[in-house]
């Protein structure tokens, strides 16, 4: 019963939080414009992230088990 209660009290505590543009804190400023650049930029140009920050994943998963290439660099501790 605590469980269910606890679990319940945790869901509504999750959802209340609100959604709003991003500014800056009171008494605060967004950083300066960078070196050669016009305008400041927006806090949601701010949070965009370039591609070299998220890159995409290019791992292939391995759909049946294979037998490990030997690694010269693996040697064990001296």
């Amino acid at each position: 019963m605590r469980i269910v209660l606890l679990l319940g009290l945790s869901g509504l505590l999750a959802a209340c939080g609100t959604q709003a543009p991003l500014t800056p804190a009171k008494g605060a400023s967004l950083p300066p414009a960078p070196y050669g650049a016009a305008t400041k930029p927006s806090a949601e140009e701010l949070l965009r992230r370039d591609a070299l920050a998220v890159p995409e994943r290019s791992v292939e998963l391995r759909r049946r088990s294979e037998e490990r290439q030997d690694d010269p660099f693996d040697l064990p501790p001296e």
